[in-house]
């Protein structure tokens, strides 16, 4: 078998997965909380103010990095989504539920700094802009792939059910990311594609990088966390589960 593809298959069986989330997890919090503070560091103290928007563009190093992963992690949604309706993989349907209420919370952050941002430029907290008015529906989705989740009793039929609703919603994206050029709005162009110009000077260019990176990592470690606690709920019975609680329950006896 082919090393990536056998290395892929391992990370779908769940007895396999779980000790290495345990392996990797102290190693991406301290990668993700030192890039965290680094760009939080650079992009607050270090970047020059932006010379129409003044200090007020500052909040570009949370807002943008949470706006991209609201879609970014949609996206690897639906990815998990195609593995469960076509090769049924129990670990992807599980990382599809984990992964939504994470979605949902960067899409919140998007939101509320977005929200934030528009009133000091537009002069008013919300527009129904094409941009805003999509990503708030992408809210709405990510809400409710998790509500019915946990309406369905038989999670078999739950995991087909959010599946196709996801792979249904991901029709928003990419109306998300090109509102902004099919529609006449009030939301700016999207700030990565000044990354091939000079507009954006390199001092805030580079925090900017450094916080999208982290904010990947953010949704790892959180997956990770949400993923550890999904694998034992979902197979208490199995003979790995029951040798990782017998050591606990063991230790704690005189």
């Amino acid at each position: 078998m082919n090393p990536i593809l056998k290395w892929c298959y391992q990370l779908a069986v769940p007895h396999i997965l779980y000790p290495r989330i345990q392996a990797w997890l102290p190693w991406v919090a301290l990668v993700t909380f030192s890039l965290l503070a680094l760009g939080l560091y650079l992009g607050l103290a270090v970047a020059p103010a932006d010379y129409q928007q003044g200090e007020a563009f500052r909040i570009i190093y949370v807002h943008v990095p949470a706006a991209w992963l609201s879609m970014a992690v949609y996206v690897a949604m639906a990815l998990m989504a195609l593995s469960v309706l076509v090769w049924r993989i129990q670990v992807a349907e599980l990382a599809l539920v984990a992964s939504a209420p994470i979605g949902a919370a960067f899409t919140l952050i998007a939101l509320i700094t977005g929200a934030i941002w528009g009133k000091p430029m537009w002069g008013a907290w919300w527009v129904w802009d094409a941009r805003l008015t999509s990503e708030l529906i992408l809210l709405f989705i990510y809400i409710g792939i998790f509500v019915l989740y946990d309406a369905i009793e038989d999670k078999r039929q739950a995991g087909k059910a959010v599946s196709l609703m996801t792979l249904v919603g991901l029709v928003n994206i990419p109306i998300i990311h090109y509102s902004v050029t099919w529609w006449n709005t009030l939301h700016q162009p999207p700030s990565l594609s000044k990354f091939d110009t000079p507009s954006i000077h390199i001092d805030m260019l580079i925090p900017l990088l450094i916080m999208l990176l982290a904010f990947k990592l953010l949704y790892l470690l959180m997956l990770m966390l949400r993923m550890r606690l999904s694998l034992i709920e979902r197979q208490p019975q199995a003979a790995w589960v029951k040798a990782l609680i017998k050591p606990a329950t063991t230790g704690d006896k005189p």
